[in-house]
């Protein structure tokens, strides 16, 4: 299972709020690093066609 689902899994499940936070305050993390991982393979892509 991904790391993705799990966090979704567990968020569904959790009922600590401290918890649920951390898991939130991960997945968010988790999105903003692959936009990152995204844009920088764009950039990479449109460099080499021009």
């Amino acid at each position: 299972m991904s790391i993705d689902r799990f966090i979704l899994r567990k968020l569904n499940t959790c009922q600590e709020e401290n918890t649920r936070d951390n898991l939130v305050r991960l997945f968010v993390i988790r999105i903003q690093k692959a936009e990152m991982e995204e844009e920088h393979e764009n950039a990479y892509v449109v460099s080499r066609l021009h």
